[in-house]
């Protein structure tokens, strides 16, 4: 019974807690005694909190037992990435300057998921401040590993998210996405992850990386389980002054309603990666071949549902994500993290300090690893007036043009009317800890189909199709226009349901 509580959906979790036919106690035992063995593997959970979610399954059996309902997700366990705050437990930033901080308060993500009975178990491992595309960067080692090869990153920053989740430790997990860093994770791990619209859901309480591009998501095995979630994450928030009152559905009752007519496009500017180098002048690579067989299955399987398929969808401006990206979210990295001085915030240096300004300095040397240093003066560097012009101006330029190409496709009253835009969401598959096999360039820009829709401020969804040759998931992306989440959900969806039935009849 053990295994196959850990191979449900979250909703089937759900459905037997509330029927009685386990205890919301009964398969939180089950699943962190799951995620404590796979930990070993995975190291995706830098900080379980099994006390306080034994209480919570507790509390949720003994409403069950009164007829009280304990919400949509009654007593099924989830993680949440570490720059999730959370009260009374650890919450780190995968940094060493936030390495034993313990907040008063949760981040809205966590009462909203709290609220719905869900029971937090356990806080996973990330990229130091979400920075970075693998997990490399976290202060808490060992770092996250893929669940599929041990010597493969998990993607990034939300790696223990990605990796718990296609491990079976919790059928949810929360991350956060600024240039990809939900999908990127559960490609890489053969997940679902989805990015939902700048806005859609909050914020607050969540340690701030870029602030114009970051988002809040599920990591899930099952499409129907990221649906789930939505219905509980989505929605306007006083505290996020950039979430919108626009009505939230009922997501999971849309994913019934297939692709059946859904104009569906495919772009050839996202089928090859675009490198800019340093004179201005660009140079095409070719992206992974099994990736590009499996888009192509996923274009066939679409079209058996009933989806139109719209070939040659111009996307050129998408080219500059990764430049423009390079540039912004340094620039807003340092302006959110000069509040961690050892004074304000942060754990202080252990050296004595001559006066304040040495103690910041000698605090955040102490506290913050290379690559958040690295993109602290960089960031630095890039808003300074004299490169304002040369730089942050010519990024926000090339941001509204990626904007503009989103507009054009999607416009109902336009030439192409899409619903869903269907692209890869890697150029290869997990690339290994020892670079071994990969090109150090080609991983600079493996977020280069993520991207465009956090500059956008788009929804996309990553999710499973299959394997290469060699046993790695591969991940391809559904994206949408502003708050139709309900779209590129159906459309994962339809495929997951025509992959699964096509794997039963083996």
């Amino acid at each position: 019974m053990n295994d196959e509580l850990i191979r449900l959906s979250a909703d089937e979790q759900a459905q037997l807690i509330r029927t009685k036919q386990i205890s919301a106690s009964e398969l939180l035992d089950t699943i962190l005694s799951h995620a404590v063995e796979t930990n070993e593997k995975t190291h995706a959970i830098v900080t379980f909190c099994g006390k306080e979610a034994r209480e919570k399954a507790e509390m949720i059996d003994r409403k069950l037992a009164k007829g009280e309902d304990p919400g949509p997700l009654a007593g099924v366990p989830y993680s949440a990435k570490d720059v999730f705050c959370t009260r009374g437990i650890r919450t780190t930033g995968g940094s060493r300057i936030l390495e034993k901080w313990i907040p008063p308060y949760d981040a809205a993500a966590i009462e909203r998921m709290n609220n719905a009975g869900a029971i937090l178990f356990g806080k996973t491992n990330c990229d130091e401040f979400a920075m970075g595309g693998t997990g490399e960067t976290a202060a808490q080692q060992p770092v996250p590993c893929n669940p599929h090869d041990p010597e493969r990153v998990a993607g990034g920053s939300s790696s223990g998210s990605g990796a718990a989740a296609a491990s079976g430790a919790g059928a949810i997990s929360l991350g956060t996405d600024t240039g990809g860093s939900i999908r990127e994770p559960a490609a890489f791990c053969g997940a679902v992850g989805l990015k939902p619209t700048y806005g859609r859901v909050s914020r607050w309480g969540m340690l701030a990386f870029a602030s114009s591009m970051d988002t809040v998501g599920p990591i899930t095995r099952f499409v129907k389980d990221a649906a789930l979630a939505m219905n509980v994450l989505a929605g306007f928030d006083s505290r996020d002054n950039v979430t919108v009152r626009v009505p939230v559905p009922n997501y999971t009752e849309s994913l019934q309603q297939g692709v059946r007519g859904m104009r569906i496009g495919i772009s050839p500017d996202l089928l090859k990666v675009t490198i800019m180098h340093e004179k201005g002048d660009f140079e095409n690579f070719p992206i992974d071949t099994d990736i590009t067989a499996a888009l192509e299955h996923t274009v066939t399987l679409l079209e058996k549902a009933g989806a139109e398929i719209i070939p040659d969808i111009p996307m050129p401006n998408t080219k500059y994500s990764v430049p423009a990206y390079f540039v912004i979210s340094r620039i807003e990295a340092y302006s959110n993290l000069q509040r961690y001085d050892g004074l304000k915030y942060g754990r202080a240096c252990a050296q004595n300090s001559e006066d304040m300004y040495d103690l910041f300095a000698k605090s955040r040397s102490e506290g913050f690893g290379h690559e958040v240093k690295l993109r602290i003066l960089s960031g630095l560097f890039l808003s300074q007036k004299e490169f304002y012009e040369k730089y942050y101006h010519r990024a926000q330029q090339a941001r509204a043009m990626i904007r503009s190409d989103y507009d054009r496709i999607f416009d109902p009253n336009g030439y192409y009317r899409l619903d869903v835009l269907l692209t890869p969401t890697t150029p290869t598959p997990a690339f290994r800890f020892d670079r071994q096999g990969s090109d150090p360039l080609l991983i600079q820009y493996a977020d280069q189909f993520t991207s465009p829709m956090n500059f956008a401020g788009t929804p996309g969804i990553s999710f499973p199709v299959g394997f290469t040759e060699t046993g790695l998931p591969i991940g391809i992306q559904a994206a949408g226009y502003d708050y139709c989440e309900e779209k590129i959900l159906r459309a994962a969806y339809a495929v997951e349901q025509q992959l699964s039935s096509a794997q039963e009849a083996l």
